[in-house]
């Protein structure tokens, strides 16, 4: 490592807010490390999407072990350690209760005992969600109770309350960031924003019939990845650690990006949309409202992408990916 040059350990970085944070730190001369389960097997395919992976150090890391988050924070010794580990999915957090709340919370306790044990001054980042605040008639502060409603969300809040303590009774620079949805390219296909694209996408090039959703009447605050990393990296360069929002400031329905989606192609989603309570979860929010004047304040941060240009930029995305295809952007 180069003299005065900042080291960043990223676990998570396969994921699509990992592999983004870790470009944003590259280009600000960070000497990067990434942690994953099992580094020798994972293609990293994000990183290689990026043009990255080559620029990264890649560690394997098991969360839930603290042995193993012992030996790789000693061996790395960052300067700061962003935790976007651990379960992501809503929806699968109900099928898979034990393990989202094993990853995400016991995970996140011991990174944050490795760092106290150690005794270094390290910053570090932790990923909340504004899941964890529950439906939100008002939009909510940084200062709103928590009232999750789904495994996620409860594991989410679990953290937090860990973060908040470590930072409390020790001292420690210790941070969550409390992130709205926020959407690119990199997601995976089971999400329902990239289920959107990809399916509007499919059905205007004739591959696809039509698309089944659940409840389209949801209302969220959709944002853009790329710009949420610059915000979590502002948050571990400020004199004293302090918990953001960050979000778009603008709650839209599914139905308006399923609307959006398909109109970007092209075509009227009535005609190849249906709704099924099959894929309705156990318990979900209505509406997600929540305030980031706090970040915008302090951090200097908003974001410029909201629902309708996260949707284009996505669309645009699966074009250029599919060069072949009938699908245009209108």
């Amino acid at each position: 490592m180069a003299v005065g040059r900042k080291t960043a350990l990223i676990l998570g970085i396969s994921g699509q807010d990992g592999a983004y944070l870790a470009r944003h730190l590259l280009d600000r001369d960070y000497d990067v490390h990434g942690a994953s389960r099992d580094a020798q097997m994972s293609s990293f395919g994000n990183l290689r999407r990026l043009g990255v992976y080559e620029q990264v150090s890649l560690h394997s890391v098991t969360l839930t072990d603290f042995r193993s988050v012992l030996q790789t924070l000693a061996f790395v010794e960052p300067d700061e350690v962003y935790n976007l580990a651990g379960q992501s999915s809503v929806g699968l957090s109900f099928e898979q209760p034990v393990e989202t709340l094993t990853s995400i919370a016991n995970g996140t306790l011991n990174l944050l005992e490795t760092i106290r044990f150690l005794q270094r001054p390290v910053r570090f980042y932790n990923a909340c969600s504004t899941e964890c605040f529950g439906s939100t008639s008002e939009p909510a502060t940084e200062e709103t109770p928590f009232r999750p409603r789904s495994p996620y969300a409860v594991a989410k809040a679990a953290a937090f309350w860990e973060v908040a303590n470590y930072r409390e009774a020790y001292g420690m620079y210790a941070c969550s960031g409390i992130l709205s949805n926020h959407e690119s390219p990199l997601r995976p296909p089971r999400f329902v924003t990239q289920k959107i694209i990809h399916s509007a996408c499919r059905i205007a090039s004739g591959l696809q019939d039509s698309l089944e959703l659940g409840n389209i009447a949801i209302a969220r605050d959709w944002g853009w990845s790329p710009e949420y990393v610059d915000a979590m990296h502002r948050m571990l360069q400020q004199p004293e650690p302090r918990d953001y929002i960050v979000a778009t400031g603008e709650t839209r329905q599914l139905e308006d990006f399923v609307r959006e989606a398909f109109a970007a192609v092209g075509l009227d989603w009535k005609r190849f949309v249906r709704t099924s309570p099959r894929l309705v979860r156990p318990a979900d929010i209505p509406a997600s409202r929540v305030c980031p004047d706090r970040a915008k304040r302090e951090l200097g941060w908003t974001a410029e992408t909201t629902m309708s240009g996260v949707v284009r930029k996505m669309v645009a995305a699966w074009i250029e990916e599919h060069p072949g295809s009938k699908c245009t952007l209108h």
